[in-house]
């Protein structure tokens, strides 16, 4: 991440990022990478400031985006961010939890909630039940389309039984390494109504300057391996 009179960048400089309330982690790039490129609409549950979608944008500018968050400040910081990229996003201030709309959508991203301990000051979502955030979030996928995860490693057999309750399959889990012999965030992808088991795949470390500054997308990075 780059710093510039007080933004940043994402993506080697094809994101700006305003310093502000919260300041996203290359989380937010890494579950940008896993998602389908193809999406014609694309829901971001739990937007923030904007930054996973920003990321999505710079290879799918031309789909119709929609973010919620149930943070006001965060929707706000995300509009600076939209206005410093020139993008444009819909954007719900509601709580997921509660929302209730029969839209569903090509693409559905979250990174959900799941830690616990003192509340953030911006107000966000705090130590919620994972997978009730998870089915919520699954409800919006329409027949055929995808939705895109990254959580905690702990979280990840909470995430997969929420998936597989509402109909979804084909679960793709890519985990990501930092200096620990064992994973640290978990990337997970799952398609609605597809039956298809699960792969799970070698992953790779949460460094990777081919995904983090290249804008290589996983899938283009997996392809590259199987290649090899």
């Amino acid at each position: 991440m780059a710093e510039k009179q007080g933004n940043f960048t994402l993506l080697n400089g094809r994101v700006i990022m305003k310093h502000g309330i919260y300041n996203p982690t290359s989380d937010a790039v890494w579950l940008a990478a896993y998602a389908p490129v193809n999406a014609k609409t694309v829901l971001d549950i739990g937007i923030g400031t904007g930054a996973v979608s920003l990321c999505l944008m710079t290879r799918n500018p031309n789909a119709s985006y929609t973010g919620i968050d149930i943070s006001k400040d965060m929707l706000d910081a995300c509009k600076e961010n939209m206005s410093l990229n020139n993008r444009t996003i819909n954007l719900i201030n509601a709580d997921i939890l509660q929302w209730s709309t029969p839209e569903t959508f090509d693409l559905v991203v979250t990174n959900p909630p799941y830690f616990s301990g003192t509340p953030a000051i911006h107000n966000a979502h705090h130590g919620t039940d994972i997978t009730r955030w998870i089915k919520r979030s699954a409800a919006r996928v329409r027949p055929g389309g995808h939705i895109c995860i990254i959580s905690d490693a702990l979280t990840t057999a909470a995430v997969i039984s929420a998936l597989e309750n509402k109909n979804l399959g084909d679960i793709q889990i890519f985990p990501l390494f930092s200096t620990k012999n064992s994973a640290e965030r978990v990337l997970i992808r799952a398609k609605q109504g597809c039956k298809t088991g699960t792969t799970l795949y070698n992953g790779t470390n949460m460094n990777n300057e081919s995904i983090l500054r290249s804008g290589l997308t996983i899938d283009m990075l997996l392809a590259k391996i199987t290649k090899q």
